[in-house]
């Protein structure tokens, strides 16, 4: 009596428990390659159905890791796994070209291909076909806002006195000095552009193009370091002083803006002013031969629009063309502000560059 109601109760428990850690699935043939234990021939287990003789039944016994599914089957693990790598198939991880990978989503947002004129593929991410243009090198490059007021006297002396540690630090190495100060200058048309944004927000009120226009100012200025990262590489304390004065001249230039908008634009005007004369010495060292005219990086190439034979020299021209079009840009803001007016009421120079 005893026996029998120990028999009950242990086939109670394993019929309970046996599906958490057995599975009894129908493989076809042989599956070595899955480790799994297979009886033979028709032998069924524990229900004792019948199966036919082209079927083995699948007995595996599974490991129960911690923090992981307290039952699975090898059988559906291999399954799952198929599952997985289809639907990262469909919604995952793709190798794109040129060794770039595409990521196609779930939400239908996939980025488009594009091709240049010739109909070669575009390789860059961070600039459309669109977004290049043929800078006008026949600016006037000797321009100079004579400082008359107080407030054009403190922007022209600033700067000056920020130019003195640059000779000093960098002296005669004119790319890793482009490369380094293109890390500060792409600061001021953020900074702007942010400010104005949320004024906008404020006020409930357009801006007249500013926004648009020194936020394109920023990203211009970002491409010219692009640019460089490729002829000059960073040293280890060059990119630990990016982080030094990057942010005391984020934060300096933040609250300068929000006092006096005049000043600040003045203050980058005389910037563009210095960067000027910084490639024009940048030049003067490559018509010499002290600079190796190296040939002009891909990415300047396609940004500027430039011939597939330009060279270092002709990326320098172009950036201090840039560099002259900032200048403008700038002064006039600020001289806009010395009419007491606001930004918003004389339109901004979009698409300048």
């Amino acid at each position: 009596m005893m026996s029998r109601g120990a028999t009950r109760i242990s086939r109670s428990l394993i019929c309970q428990i046996s599906p958490r850690y057995f599975s009894s699935a129908a493989v076809r043939g042989h599956e070595p390659s899955l480790g799994i234990l297979t009886s033979g021939g028709t032998t069924t287990f524990l229900h004792g159905n019948p199966g036919n003789g082209s079927e083995r039944t699948a007995l595996t016994w599974i490991k129960l890791p911690m923090m992981r599914a307290r039952s699975a089957s090898t059988v559906a693990t291999v399954d799952q796994k198929d599952k997985d790598e289809k639907r990262e198939d469909k919604n995952g991880v793709a190798d794109g070209e040129n060794g770039n990978k595409a990521v196609v989503s779930y939400w239908g947002v996939e980025a488009p291909k594009l091709t240049k004129e010739d109909g070669t593929v575009w390789r860059w991410t961070c600039f459309r076909p669109w977004e290049t243009y043929k800078p006008d090198t026949d600016i006037e490059l000797k321009k100079h806002h004579v400082p008359v007021t107080l407030l054009d006297k403190v922007a022209f002396f600033t700067v000056k006195a920020l130019r003195w540690p640059t000779d000093l630090f960098f002296q005669r190495r004119y790319g890793c000095r482009a490369m380094m100060l293109e890390t500060v200058a792409a600061v001021p048309g953020m900074v702007g552009g942010m400010l104005l944004h949320c004024k906008s927000l404020r006020r409930f009120e357009h801006s007249g193009g500013w926004i648009k226009a020194l936020l394109e100012e920023a990203e211009n200025e970002r491409m010219h370091l692009m640019t460089f990262m490729e002829v000059s590489k960073p040293r280890w304390y060059e990119r630990a002083l990016v982080f030094a004065v990057q942010g005391v001249f984020f934060n300096a230039y933040f609250l300068t803006y929000l006092a006096s908008p005049k000043l600040a634009h003045r203050i980058v005007g005389y910037l563009e002013e210095e960067a000027i004369h910084s490639y024009s010495e940048f030049l003067n060292e490559l018509d010499k031969g002290n600079i190796e005219n190296v040939p002009a990086p891909a990415i300047a190439i396609d940004y500027w629009q430039m011939p597939p034979d330009s060279t270092l020299r002709d990326v320098v021209m172009v950036v201090r063309a840039d560099e002259a079009l900032h200048r403008d840009v700038n002064h006039y803001a600020s001289d806009i502000h010395y009419k007491g007016l606001e930004l918003k009421e004389a339109a901004a120079p979009l698409d300048y560059h």
